[in-house]
């Protein structure tokens, strides 16, 4: 049998290419330790499950705890336990000198701080489940995100994702710049903080509806949510582009939702039906943070040699200057026949929504206008400056953490 190959490069240059992708791969997989790619997993796992459920109520309805969606979100409290063992008992009770010398020490057992921190998490998660089965059977079967048992839920998986982060930032502030190991957990790092944007957003999103998208309060939860992880993130990172990456993770999460949950068949368990529904209903477009954030990367560039209240008030008005300026007119394209397609979304409704609601009609819910817009955008502001100064300082002090 011949083997075909590139009519212009010898077959043991392409062997040698193949040798050294393999070569490359193994060393990416040696140099990041595998339980932060088993704590990467797990919030990964988590976010899409977080989204697969919200989907799940507006399509199908609650119809049992054991659905996919909801196994998805607690795989994630399952392998961050794995993860927080190992380290735990491997630390406390394991030989190690390397695993030891980079731990902390909580009620007599010694792990990395992340470990403890996602720890707290996965007990978090796990108390939510009942909570929430309890929860629904004695105020109904669909409620609104921002519950009891969904926030101690959501506050559960937000401490696996930073306590992986932990994890990471940890053995990055050990390693040398240069080392193999630092771009690749920079990587990890920024993928892991946009997971954590995404969920801040998803707990912004009955905030964010682009009926709403019109009314000062939606850019004031923005304005107080947002500029604090991106200044967080863009210290701890050692990355210019920090904010830019993690508003774009957020972003392609959010398109992708739009662009293959639909593709899923689906039908209305719970009534009543007010619109029909074939198929998985995904969330809104994304809102516009990239473009903010890729100002404040540009900003904090250009501004190194600036006392960090000075960048932070700066902040504060580039962040929400911006965010209004593209997101406004955005929000008017969003309720516009033109935006009826597949890539936008807004063809999409769930089951319960009624003839005569606003996102069916089109219409924004109690605008701003005038003085009470401006006020708005000005509280945005403040909140966004004072953010970005907790954000800064927090973050600082996180390039010191190796433990």
């Amino acid at each position: 049998m011949s083997t075909s190959t590139h009519p212009l490069v010898p077959a043991a240059n392409l062997d040698h290419a193949a040798t050294d992708s393999q070569a490359r791969s193994t060393a990416l997989s040696r140099s990041v330790p595998w339980y932060i790619w088993c704590g990467v997993l797990a919030v990964t796992s988590a976010t899409i499950g977080g989204d697969w459920d919200v989907s799940w109520h507006r399509s199908i309805g609650r119809d049992t705890f054991w659905t996919p969606a909801h196994m998805a979100i607690y795989a994630c409290g399952v392998l961050a336990a794995i993860v927080c063992g190992y380290l735990i008992f491997a630390t406390t009770f394991g030989r190690s000198a390397k695993l030891k010398s980079s731990s902390v020490n909580v009620l007599g057992f010694r792990a990395p701080l992340g470990a403890f921190i996602a720890a707290w998490g996965g007990i978090a998660m796990l108390t939510s489940a009942p909570f929430d089965n309890w929860w629904h059977a004695a105020y109904g079967l669909d409620v609104k995100i921002v519950s009891p048992p969904h926030t101690l839920l959501i506050l559960g998986i937000r401490a696996i994702a930073f306590g992986i982060l932990f994890l990471i930032l940890a053995t990055m502030n050990r390693s040398d710049g240069s080392n193999a190991s630092f771009k690749p957990l920079q990587r990890l790092f920024l993928y892991l903080g946009g997971l954590i944007i995404g969920g801040q957003m998803f707990f912004l999103m009955e905030f964010t509806f682009d009926v709403k998208l019109h009314s000062a309060s939606a850019y004031i939860a923005l304005a107080i949510s947002l500029p604090v992880f991106f200044a967080v993130l863009s210290q701890a990172s050692h990355n210019r582009w920090a904010a830019t990456s993690t508003a774009l993770v957020y972003t392609l999460f959010g398109i992708a939702e739009i662009l293959i949950l639909p593709l899923v068949p689906a039908t209305p368990k719970l009534g009543p039906v007010f619109f029909p529904v074939t198929h998985l209903v995904p969330a809104k477009f994304p809102i516009l943070i990239l473009v903010p954030a890729l100002a404040l990367d540009l900003l904090w560039q250009r501004t190194r040699s600036w006392k960090p209240w000075q960048v932070a008030l700066a902040s504060g008005v580039v962040f929400s200057a911006v965010l209004v300026v593209v997101e406004w007119p955005f929000a008017t394209f969003l309720l516009s026949k033109a935006s009826e397609n597949r890539f936008f979304g807004t063809i999409y409704f769930q089951y319960n929504s009624r003839p005569d609601s606003l996102d069916r009609l089109r219409r924004f819910f109690q605008p701003d206008t005038g003085l009470i817009l401006a006020l708005g955008l000005l509280r945005a502001s403040i909140y966004a400056s004072i953010g970005t100064w907790l954000g800064l300082r927090f973050g600082t002090w996180m390039r010191s953490v190796q433990r």
